[in-house]
C-alpha cells in the first residue's frame, strides 16, 4: 500500500484530497506548514507528496532545498492555475505533475495510477545512455554525434516531468520519435501515445477530430466522436505541425493548456483532459507568429521546453551509423544479407540530405531492392541532382536588406520551384518542408496574385 503526504494549508482541500488519496488505496497524511512536512518526511517517507506553493510558514518549494529529502520520491505541486510559470517552476524542480484547483477526482487517480519511484525512471535512463556509448542507439533513436547526444541529455531531463515540449526540426528529421522517447520515458507510459498531423486534417474537420463532436452537431455527425484528446486520456497528444492550426482552434488549445478543459463541437458539457501536450514544427516559431501563423501566447504555453533536432547535414558522423542500422533491418525483413562499399559510404557522406533522416532511408530501401549482389555500391544510391540542396546547386537568390521574412519566404520557394522545374516533391526536400505544408504555401501565394510556376509532368 502506497502513503501520501499531503502539504496544503487549506484544511477544506486537505481534507477533500486526503479522502481521495484513501479511495486509491493509498494511506494519507497532511501538514499545513513547512516545518510540519519536514517533520513528517522524517518520521515517514511517502511515496508521493502533494504540495502546495504557498504556505503560511515559507513556499513550499522550499521543501527542494534538501535534496536528500526528496530524492526519491515523486512531487505533485497543487496550483490555483496551469500558468506558465508553474510550468517552469515544475520542470525547474523535477516536480512529476501538478494539479490544477479546484482538484478533481479524476486528476488525483491519474496521478496516483501513475506514480513510480523517481529512482525507477533515472536507472532506466541510465541504462539507454549505457546503450548509446555501445551501439550509438538511444531507444528507438539512433545517432551518436554530439548534436544527437545534446537531444538524448533534453529528452532525458523532460521526459520524467509533466511539462509541455515543442520539437523543432526540418521535415524527416524524426520530430514524433523523439516525441515517443518522451512518453516512453515518462509515467503516462503504460496510456496512450497519440499522434495527429495538424497540417495533412481539413481544417473543416480539425476541431472535431481533435475535440471531438455530438450526435447531430453538424450534417453527417450521426453519432457521437470522441477526440483525440478523450482517446489519448492519461497519456500523451504529438501536435505535429502545430503551426498549421487554424487561428480559431488554437485559441481552444491554449484554454486547454491552461485550464485542462475542453468541450465537444456541439456540447456545452465541460470535460477534463488529462493529457500531456507535446508540439512540434518544421517552421521556426518566432517566424510563424511572426507571420500570423502562430499565437504569441499559445507559443509561450508549448515552448516552455524546446528540443530542436539538427538536420542530417549537420550530424554527417551518423549517417553510416543510420544507414547501417536501416539495411540491417531491411535485411531481417527480406532474410537477405547485404553491406555497403567503401564509395557508398563516400557518396553517403557527400551529400546533403535536404530530406534528412527520411530521405536517407528511402535511398537505402531503393538500393537495396536495385543492387543485385552482396554489395551495394555507390551505383545504386539514388541521389537525383534534383534533390540536392540550393547550395549545392549553386542557384542564389539575391534579397534585398530589409525584406520581410514573410517575403523572403516566398520568394525562396517559388525561386527553389521555378528551379526545379515546378517539381514538388523535389522543392519541398530541398527546402526541408513537407510536402503538405509546401502546398499550403503555394497555396497561399496563388491567392495572394502571385501564382506558382506550372508543375513539369514527371517523365
Amino acid at each position: 500500500m502506497g502513503h501520501a503526504l499531503i502539504v496544503d494549508d487549506d484544511p477544506d482541500t486537505a481534507e477533500m484530497l486526503a479522502a481521495l488519496v484513501a479511495s486509491q488505496g493509498f494511506t494519507a497524511a497532511t501538514a499545513r506548514t513547512v516545518r510540519d512536512a519536514r517533520r513528517q518526511l522524517a518520521t515517514h517517507a511517502p511515496d508521493v507528496v502533494f504540495l502546495d506553493l504557498v504556505l503560511p510558514d515559507g513556499k513550499g518549494t522550499e521543501l527542494f532545498d534538501d535534496k536528500a529529502t526528496l530524492a526519491d520520491i515523486e512531487v505533485v505541486l497543487i496550483t490555483g492555475h496551469a500558468s506558465l510559470e508553474t510550468s517552469i517552476e515544475a520542470l525547474r524542480l523535477g516536480a512529476a505533475d501538478y494539479l490544477i484547483k479546484p482538484v478533481s477526482p479524476g486528476q488525483v487517480q491519474g496521478i496516483l495510477e501513475r506514480v513510480m519511484r523517481p529512482g525507477e525512471l533515472q536507472a532506466e535512463i541510465s541504462d539507454l545512455h549505457h546503450q548509446l556509448d555501445r551501439s550509438g542507439r538511444f531507444g528507438e533513436l539512433w545517432g551518436a554525434s554530439s548534436a544527437m547526444k545534446r537531444v538524448y541529455e533534453q529528452v532525458s531531463r523532460v521526459a520524467t516531468t509533466a511539462v509541455t515540449v515543442l520539437v523543432q526540426g526540418e521535415s524527416g528529421t524524426g520530430k514524433e520519435l523523439v516525441a515517443q522517447s518522451i512518453h516512453s520515458l515518462s509515467r503516462r507510459r503504460s496510456r496512450p501515445f497519440l499522434a495527429i498531423n495538424c497540417g495533412a486534417i481539413s481544417p473543416h474537420l480539425m476541431e472535431s477530430e481533435i475535440f471531438g463532436h455530438e450526435k447531430g452537431s453538424f450534417t453527417g455527425a450521426n453519432r457521437q466522436h470522441l477526440g483525440f484528446f478523450e482517446r489519448a486520456h492519461g497519456g500523451t497528444l504529438f501536435l505535429d505541425e502545430v503551426t498549421e492550426m487554424p487561428a480559431d482552434l488554437q485559441v481552444k488549445l491554449l484554454r486547454v493548456l491552461e485550464t485542462g478543459t475542453f468541450n465537444r463541437v456541439g456540447s456545452t458539457e465541460t470535460q477534463r483532459a488529462d493529457v500531456r501536450v507535446l508540439g512540434a514544427t518544421n517552421r521556426v516559431p518566432e517566424r510563424a507568429v511572426a507571420e500570423g501563423k502562430l499565437r504569441e501566447d499559445l507559443l509561450y504555453r508549448l515552448n516552455v521546453f524546446p528540443i530542436r533536432l539538427p538536420p542530417l547535414r549537420d550530424r554527417k558522423d551518423d549517417i553510416a551509423l543510420l544507414a547501417d542500422h536501416f539495411l540491417a533491418e531491411i535485411c531481417k525483413d527480406e532474410g537477405k544479407e547485404k553491406r555497403f562499399s567503401k564509395s557508398a559510404y563516400a557518396r553517403m557522406n557527400e551529400y546533403e540530405w535536404p530530406g534528412n533522416v527520411r530521405e536517407l532511408r528511402n535511398v537505402v530501401q531503393r538500393a537495396f531492392v536495385m543492387a543485385s549482389g552482396a554489395t551495394i555500391n555507390d551505383e545504386w544510391l539514388e541521389l537525383q541532382p534534383g534533390r540536392t540542396s540550393p547550395r549545392e546547386a549553386g542557384a542564389v537568390l539575391p534579397i534585398r536588406i530589409g525584406t520581410t521574412l514573410a517575403e523572403v519566404e516566398r520568394s525562396l520557394i517559388l525561386a527553389t520551384l521555378e528551379h526545379f522545374d515546378g517539381h514538388k516533391e523535389r522543392t519541398a526536400a530541398a527546402l526541408g518542408v513537407s510536402l503538405k505544408t509546401l502546398y499550403n504555401r503555394l497555396k497561399e501565394y496563388g491567392a495572394e496574385g502571385d501564382p506558382p510556376p506550372k508543375e513539369r509532368r514527371a517523365a
